[in-house]
């Protein structure tokens, strides 16, 4: 039984929009698709809706069959020990979660997908998504779907973005993806668009993607689907 492969890039902005280019040109001669967690906004005072040039960038990866993810409200709120949907109560997040939706349409890439930054929601926030509108969520141990209240378990193996960038842990990622494509099973990889700047973690990625790639896997994104597609599915 062949297993799937979910790849994800984030923190995705014009300081960083050439190094995710260049590794999105790279999953596209590999027929990898990508998973593309945008944040309205995040440090140095950066705001999606001021940066053209990322936005038409992912409208044309969605068009060509990438998947938008939003991926939080605000990155600079996201702290080493609290990130920042991991401890709000259900009425916050919800006016997070508007005010990150608003942005999403204004730019041409609302969405009915989420993750967390740090892939860590509380329970609150979860409650509050399927009020926003939002169908999917993905967290570091499994996928929601929050209009059917049912999950899938899988876990995230990321460089940067709340993960660990160091080789021992790049080398770990290579095995680890390596037997979990093996097994059949779905494997989640994230990486920080800042990280595909450095050769290490960025190689380590394509090791993984490509050891994964050699035992069948099949490329898909965060998705959700309707009931009737979901059967036909």
């Amino acid at each position: 039984m062949n297993g799937e492969l979910i790849v994800s890039i984030s923190g995705i902005r014009n300081a960083t929009l050439d190094a995710a280019a260049e590794f999105a040109d790279a999953m596209d001669g590999r027929g990898v698709r990508l998973s593309l967690l945008v944040a309205p906004r995040m440090s140095d005072k950066y705001r999606l809706v001021r940066d053209d040039e990322t936005q038409e960038w992912l409208r044309a990866r969605r068009d060509g069959g990438d998947a938008i993810v939003l991926n939080g409200y605000d990155v600079a709120a996201t702290r080493r020990r609290r990130a920042e949907f991991a401890t709000l109560p259900q009425h916050e997040a919800r006016l997070r979660l508007m005010a990150a939706d608003r942005v999403m349409e204004q730019t041409g890439l609302r969405t009915r997908l989420f993750a967390a930054p740090q892939w860590t929601a509380s329970d609150g926030a979860l409650a509050a998504l399927p009020t926003v509108g939002f169908r999917l969520a993905a967290g570091l141990t499994a996928v929601y779907d929050l209009e059917r209240g049912t999950s899938q378990r899988s876990r995230v193996y990321g460089i940067g973005g709340g993960f660990r960038a160091e080789p021992w842990w790049c080398r770990a990622l290579v095995m680890g993806s390596g037997r979990i494509a093996r097994r059949g099973g779905t494997l989640r990889l994230a990486v920080s668009a800042k990280q595909l700047d450095r050769s290490g973690p960025r190689q380590a990625m394509l090791d993984a993607i490509d050891l994964a790639l050699h035992h069948g896997v099949a490329s898909e994104v965060y998705r959700w689907l309707p009931q009737a597609a979901a059967r036909a599915a």
